[in-house]
């Protein structure tokens, strides 16, 4: 079978890379070619491999996007491919997935944050209102057989908003490596990674992981350890941040404004982030929405509670008061309250973390997928079966 996935920028931070890395291996093993299709490919694997670069002159972003989507259905058409797996909202592909969720209820979410000239600049924005016809056009186009949600929350969104045959609609979670992600290497790498962060014994770790910070909550994130440090003088509490914002310098004086800069250190994006899960004591991810980001997976699975929005697809499996929380992200005093509930709860809730993570191993995750392709493609060899 040869399937083409579709990436604007594949690069090994992302969400849909990752999944896309862990699912490759069991694809491959099932008898797979798999071929990227994308404007740049970095950190795309080498060996049989392939990749077709679309990269057309643009500027600005509604042109990017336009310009990508013309080149990829080319791409897709000319390689006479079996399936067409697309992370970008581009008609005509065989299938979606929806990591990204439903655009047009983010935009209310951030219509509803907004003062009046965000409002107004959101309503003329092109780019936008491209994004919103090219999501409908892509869920209602006949060529569309399976669209992959990383949650229920997103599945219920697509159902609602758009003329989509409820069958289409795979909940199939994210899934990780919980070789990789295990406590025994937060064990291993705790002590040394806490001491080249600056924490003391006693001090409680709070980690925000994701691109993206207003979206992600990392104001909410701030105020409510301002809100923590006020109320317990005695007690440091940290917020160390991984990831990349071209406004990071605003988050960074939100900080400051809030006292507690000398508190919240921005790292940056990481490549391996385990060291940070390792120093942390607890994880926070209070997004306004996401649809599943594989970070909380990995917290998880490395023992580590985490406290997440209520509008996050990870809000569906983490138990609270077991495995972690859920929050309201305009709620910064509840926040801050859940936030010193996990500084005292300390490493009791490692176990239950773990165990909820091990529901979402990456064997699961492709298996999950390998059956969903075997179903678009009746005609596959009897080998299409996950090894």
């Amino acid at each position: 079978m040869r399937i083409a996935l579709v990436r604007q920028r594949y690069n090994p931070y992302g969400g849909a890379e990752r999944f896309v890395e862990r699912a490759l291996p069991a694809l491959e093993r099932a008898g797979a070619e798999v071929t990227l299709i994308a404007r740049s490919a970095q950190g795309w694997g080498g060996g049989s491999r392939k990749v077709v670069l679309a990269d057309r002159f643009h500027l600005g972003s509604w042109w990017r996007d336009r310009s990508f989507a013309r080149a990829a259905r080319e791409a897709w058409i000319a390689g006479g491919f079996d399936l067409v797996q697309s992370h970008e909202r581009i008609p005509g592909c065989s299938i979606y997935r929806a990591g990204d969720g439903v655009h047009r209820n983010w935009l209310e979410i951030r219509r509803g944050l907004g003062g009046r000239t965000e409002k107004f600049a959101l309503a003329l924005n092109p780019y936008h209102r491209y994004v919103c016809a090219a999501e409908r056009a892509m869920f209602e186009h006949p060529a569309l057989r399976a669209v992959i949600c990383n949650s229920g929350m997103v599945r219920d969104e697509i159902a609602a908003a758009f003329r989509i045959a409820p069958g289409k609609l795979h909940v199939i979670y994210n899934g990780i490596d919980l070789e990789q992600f295990h406590p025994r290497e937060r064990a291993r790498l705790r002590a040394a990674t806490r001491t080249e962060l600056g924490v003391a014994d006693g001090e409680t770790v709070f980690l925000f992981v994701g691109s993206g910070f207003a979206r992600k909550g990392l104001d909410a994130a701030i105020a409510a350890l301002a809100l923590c440090s006020a109320q317990f003088s005695g007690k440091r509490f940290w917020l160390v941040v991984a990831g990349r914002d071209r406004q990071a310098a605003r988050f960074e004086g939100r900080a400051r404004a809030a006292g507690v800069a000398g508190r919240v250190q921005f790292l940056g994006g990481r490549e391996d982030v385990r060291p940070l899960y390792a120093a942390a004591d607890c994880f926070i991810l209070p997004t306004r929405y996401d649809p599943f980001p594989n970070s909380v997976l990995e917290a998880l699975a490395m023992g580590l509670p985490a406290i997440v929005g209520r509008r996050c697809g990870a809000a569906e499996v983490v138990r609270p008061g077991q495995s972690g929380w859920v929050c309201d992200p305009a709620d910064v005093a509840g926040l801050a309250d859940l936030m010193r509930g996990a500084a005292a709860a300390g490493a009791g809730m490692a176990t239950s973390a773990r165990a909820c993570a091990e529901n979402f191993g990456i064997e699961r995750m492709a298996g999950e997928l390998v059956a969903l392709y075997s179903k678009l493609a009746p005609a596959a060899p009897e080998k299409w079966v996950l090894s």
